[in-house]
């Protein structure tokens, strides 16, 4: 059953790729992708190794210990749409309670995965509101992260078309 379930998600997953990346600044979100696969990848790591968490069924398990599908496919597509859903806001109580929207959902997967499917093992301690914890402080870095790169983004085409303006003007 836990093989199913898995690859039930790994196949949603798969799925909605497409459908994340449809909208507009495309870049923007292949960005949050890769870095929301790579903290999920590190930090899942790091508890694996400390021995905080096990995923007893997990894909390539010779391999990983860590949840391959969730670190690389799910986690990251999640915080895509979470910054989709929240590119435009600037209130930090209303992307604080949109978030809220993702993690909780998420959580109760994962606690349900856990609980009823034997898919997630939580030892030496670690409870569920440190996953939830946790899920919250990676969406947040990564938004204020984006926020960072487009207004760099932005900063340096200004410079870059300003500079081609006065180039332009001076070979008059």
């Amino acid at each position: 059953m836990q093989k199913l379930v898995l690859r039930l998600f790994m196949l949603i997953g798969i799925v909605l790729l497409p459908v994340a990346f449809k909208k507009k600044t495309v870049k923007d979100w292949i960005i949050v992708f890769l870095l929301t696969a790579l903290i999920s990848a590190i930090v899942d790591h790091v508890l694996v190794q400390k021995k905080f968490l096990t995923y007893p069924v997990r894909i390539f398990p010779n391999s990983f210990k860590y949840h391959l599908v969730f670190d690389l496919l799910l986690c990251p597509l999640v915080s895509v749409f979470y910054n989709q859903f929240t590119y435009k806001d600037k209130s930090i109580l209303r992307i604080l309670r949109k978030q809220l929207c993702f993690t909780i959902p998420q959580l109760l997967i994962e606690v349900l995965a856990g609980k009823y499917l034997n898919m997630v093992r939580w030892h030496k301690g670690w409870k569920w509101y440190h996953t939830f914890i946790n899920m919250n402080i990676k969406y947040l870095t990564i938004r204020a992260l984006m926020g960072f790169i487009r207004r760099v983004s932005k900063k340096q085409a200004t410079e870059f078309n300003r500079h081609d303006y006065l180039e332009e003007k001076s070979s008059f």
